[in-house]
C-alpha cells in the first residue's frame, strides 16, 4: 500500500506551492518553473516476524501489534490514513527536481517505467501535491493523463465536453464555439449522449484528447496514452499537438516511443529514479538514454525486467520473468549480438499460474527509436499455444528477417486466451544488435530496417516491354 506523507519539520522549511510564474520574476518567459522538486510516498510492507526455531512468537506478535497502534495512533493525530502493513518503507519517486519551459516550446519527458514521469506530470497538473520545492504556472493547464481522466462516467459525452471545458475555466460560449470541432476530432457523433461508463478505452480516450487540445489550454500535458488508439487516431493526435504548439501553447509529452519523442519535440528531459540524468537538445538526451539502456546488464534475460513491465491490472495466467536470444546452434548469445542475415530465436521465459490451452502471444519489433519493424503474432499461424503451469519457455523463430545493422527493442504481449486481455505486457526492452562482420562490403544504416538480399534485377528496353506487355 501507497500513500502520500506530510511534510516532517525539517521539510516544512522548504516552500512546496504552486504559483503563477509571473509573479516570480514578471520578464521571465518561461510559462513552467519547476525548482527542487521532492515528492514522498510511504510505502507499507508486510513483515516475516520469525523466531530462530521458524515460529511466530507470541511476544513478537505483541510486540508488532503495539507498535502498530502507536503508529496508527500518531498517524491519525497527523491527518494520515491507515497503512495496513508492519513495515513502513520511505519511498522517493522525484527527488530534487529542477527545469523550466518557455512559452511554445514542446518538452519531451523520457525514461523507464518508474524512473517519475507520470509523478511529474501529476503534480504539474495539480492533482497530487509536492512534498517539498515549487512549481510556479502561467496559464490555464489541460492534462490528459490516462484513459478516463476529469471525466464522470455517469454524464454523457456531451456534459462531459461542457464539465471539463467548466473546470478549464472556460465560459459556455467559448465551449459552445469549439463543440462542433471536437466531436467531429473525437468522431463519436453517434455516442455524444451516452454515458461514458459505456465508451470502450478507445472512444474515452479519443474524446478526452479532443476536449484536452480544442479547449485552448496555455498548456497541454499528455502522458502516453495515445497508446490506446488505433494508427490513424495516433496521428491525428500528433498533428493536433504540433498544431497547438505553433500556435504558441506549450506542450509536456511523456512518451517511450523515441521516434515520435523525435519529431514532435525539440527539448527533453530523462529522468532516472525520479532525478534529473539528462536535460537539453531531444537528439541528445535520446542518445544518452539509449545508450545507458542497452549497456546496462547482458541481453540474455538477466536483465530487470520490471523496470519494462506495465504497470496496470491484467488477467491471472502467467508472469513473462525473462527475455533471451539463442542462435543457430542453441547457444545463448551473452553479447546479444546477432550477424547480419543469421538466424535466431527469441526465447519468453513464463512463471505459469493456470493452465492455458489457447495461449496467444505478440512481439513487435521495433528499432531503437520505438518505430516497429515488424509484429510476430502466434494467433497468425497457430489456433494458440497449450502452455502448462510452471516455468516454461517460448521459443519463436522468425524466418527470413534481415535486419540492417543497428540495436532493437521488443514488445511484447502475453493473452491467456487468443483475442482476451493479456495477462502480461512488457514495453520496448532492449534485446539485440544486429552486426555487419563483413557480410556485406558497404554501410548498411543509412538504408532502412529490413535488408532484402533476394532481389531480381532487369534492364528491359523500352520497345521489348511495350510488345510484351
Amino acid at each position: 500500500m501507497v500513500q502520500d506523507v506530510h511534510l516532517t519539520k525539517a521539510e516544512k522549511s522548504l516552500p512546496t506551492r504552486f504559483e503563477d510564474a509571473r509573479q516570480i520574476n514578471p520578464m521571465s518567459d518561461a510559462i513552467i518553473t519547476v525548482e527542487n522538486l521532492s515528492k514522498k510516498y510511504l510505502v507499507g510492507h508486510k513483515s516475516g516476524i520469525r523466531s530462530r526455531s521458524n515460529y511466530i512468537a507470541l511476544r513478537d506478535v505483541v510486540g508488532s501489534e503495539i507498535g502498530n497502534v502507536v503508529r496508527k495512533t500518531i498517524g491519525v493525530i497527523r491527518g494520515r490514513q491507515f497503512l495496513h502493513r508492519d513495515e513502513i518503507e520511505e519511498f522517493w519517486a522525484l527527488s530534487d527536481v529542477s527545469f523550466e519551459v518557455k512559452q511554445g516550446e514542446v518538452l519531451g519527458i523520457i525514461g523507464r517505467n518508474g524512473a517519475g514521469k507520470s509523478t511529474l506530470l501529476k503534480i504539474l497538473s495539480r492533482i497530487t501535491d509536492p512534498t517539498c520545492g515549487r512549481v510556479a504556472l502561467r496559464g490555464r493547464v489541460a492534462s490528459l493523463l490516462e484513459v478516463g481522466t476529469g471525466f464522470h462516467p455517469e454524464l454523457t459525452g456531451r456534459e462531459n465536453v461542457f464539465l471539463n471545458g467548466a473546470i478549464l475555466g472556460m465560459k459556455r460560449v467559448d465551449i459552445k464555439r469549439k463543440f462542433d470541432e471536437i466531436v467531429a476530432f473525437a468522431e463519436v457523433e453517434r455516442f455524444l449522449d451516452t454515458p461514458v461508463k459505456r465508451y470502450s478505452s478507445g472512444m474515452y480516450m479519443r474524446l478526452a484528447f479532443a476536449v484536452a487540445a480544442h479547449l485552448e489550454p496555455e498548456i497541454l500535458i499528455v502522458d502516453e496514452v495515445l497508446a490506446v488508439g488505433d494508427f490513424e487516431f495516433q496521428q491525428k493526435c500528433l498533428g493536433k499537438m504540433s498544431e497547438v504548439a505553433r500556435e504558441d501553447r506549450t506542450v509536456l509529452f511523456v512518451s517511450h516511443n523515441m521516434a515520435v519523442i523525435r519529431a514532435l519535440t525539440t527539448k527533453s528531459i530523462l529522468l532516472d529514479r525520479g532525478r534529473i540524468a539528462a536535460s537539453g537538445g531531444t537528439e541528445g538526451v535520446i542518445s544518452t538514454y539509449l545508450s545507458e539502456v542497452f549497456n546496462k546488464g547482458a541481453g540474455s534475460g538477466s536483465r530487470d525486467l520490471e523496470g519494462f513491465r506495465r504497470r496496470r491490472h491484467y488477467a491471472p495466467g502467467a508472469k513473462i520473468v525473462g527475455i533471451g536470444i539463442s542462435g543457430e546452434q542453441g547457444n545463448r548469445d551473452s553479447e546479444v549480438q546477432i550477424e547480419l542475415g543469421a538466424k535466431f530465436a527469441i526465447e519468453i521465459h513464463l512463471a505459469v499460474d493456470i493452465p492455458m490451452k489457447a495461449a496467444d502471444c505478440c512481439i513487435y519489433i521495433k528499432s531503437s527509436m520505438g518505430e516497429i519493424i515488424s509484429c510476430l503474432w502466434c494467433s497468425d499461424t497457430t489456433e494458440g499455444l497449450s502452455i502448462e503451469p510452471g516455468i516454461q519457455i517460448i521459443i519463436v523463430c522468425p524466418q527470413n528477417l534481415f535486419l540492417t545493422p543497428g540495436s532493437y527493442i521488443v514488445e511484447i504481449h502475453l493473452n491467456p486466451i487468443v483475442g482476451d486481455d493479456p495477462c502480461d505486457v512488457i514495453d520496448d526492452y532492449p534485446l539485440f544488435s544486429v552486426v555487419n562482420t563483413g557480410q556485406i562490403g558497404r554501410e548498411l544504416n543509412r538504408r532502412g530496417t529490413i535488408y532484402c538480399n533476394l532481389v531480381e534485377w532487369k534492364v528491359a528496353n523500352s520497345t521489348t516491354l511495350a510488345t510484351t506487355t
